[in-house]
């Protein structure tokens, strides 16, 4: 059980650590000139929403996006209500990795690993980016498959199942587990896959995974916040955005867990694909829902948190 316990704590760590070796590959790619791809396509909420989708969905960091977007207006580059839009964008470009990860690729993983990694110890300065993407896209593929074999047997300990039926007895609880996780790693999207995990081996049930899921949105938020302590008013105002969005979002799905989660078990049959379906309905509707009244959402920010009080 212990060397379970190991080689589960050791594929996490592989699964983090990729994700950040494929978001810096990516990152290095587009190199300096993201500042200014998200200052120059978000114009408009519509199109803001869009490069908020695209880049994040490259990127992999809803977080990283979303203090991109404060950096910006915190130097006064770009307004607040330019900024909103990318916010609204970055929720729903996160689901990417964990649609992605529903898919069996661990053998294409293998092949572009060894791809990546012979081309970044052989090829020069403009292909290391995509090298190091690549081996970081197979780490995370690699990991999340040695994640769901090492917790095989842990999910079938007493004590695992007692804290499980703890967690799923009660909707809210399961809901602060995913915040703090997300606010602890710094990701949704690792939590939202270790709820994939435990789901696909049968130890969590689905209600309490989608649950789980919500709470990571939430937790999400902490990076943004953080960016934007001591910035300007308007900078401050894009993480607020950002909290109500996704807090906002969390406490109108939950009282509707159950149909929800219904409606999931009709769109697909496996658990892990009914998480990461849940987790992408969720973000698509709570950025659907606020498009059409982003200017009175960006008001009521702006009413909560107005410009003449110090920042």
């Amino acid at each position: 059980m212990v060397l379970n316990l190991v080689i589960a704590a050791a594929a996490l760590f592989v699964f983090i650590g990729g994700l950040r070796v494929m978001r810096s590959g990516l990152e290095a790619m587009v190199d300096s000139r993201l500042p200014a791809l998200l200052h120059t396509l978000a114009r408009t909420p519509g199109r803001g929403i869009l490069t908020g989708v695209v880049i994040t969905a490259a990127v992999q960091s809803s977080a990283a996006i979303t203090a991109a977007a404060v950096g910006l207006v915190a130097s006064g580059s770009m307004a607040f209500r330019d900024a909103l839009g990318i916010v609204l964008g970055a929720n729903v470009g996160s689901t990417v990795t964990p649609q992605l990860l529903t898919f069996d690729l661990t053998a294409a993983a293998v092949v572009t690993l060894f791809l990546g990694t012979a081309a970044w110890l052989l090829g020069g300065p403009r292909i290391r980016p995509l090298a190091r993407a690549l081996c970081g896209f197979s780490c995370i593929f690699i990991a999340i498959h040695a994640l769901e074999r090492a917790l095989q047997p842990v999910a079938a300990t007493a004590w695992f199942h007692g804290w499980l039926q703890e967690t799923a007895g009660s909707p809210w609880l399961a809901l602060v587990t995913g915040c703090l996780a997300s606010g602890l790693v710094q990701s949704s999207t690792v939590v939202t896959v270790i709820a994939m995990a435990l789901a696909a081996d049968g130890a969590l049930p689905v209600d309490a995974g989608i649950a789980i899921v919500f709470g990571a949105n939430i937790g999400t938020c902490i990076t943004s916040v953080i960016a934007s302590i001591g910035q300007s008013r308007p900078a401050q105002q894009v993480a607020l955005a950002h909290v109500l969005l996704n807090v906002g979002g969390a406490l109108a799905f939950l009282p509707f867990l159950g149909p929800y989660t219904a409606l999931m078990a009709r769109l697909a049959e496996g658990a892990a694909q009914q998480i990461a379906n849940a987790h992408t309905v969720f973000n698509l509707l709570c950025t659907l829902a606020v498009w059409p009244v982003a200017g009175p959402f960006a008001r009521l920010v702006e009413w909560l948190l107005p410009e003449h009080g110090h920042a």
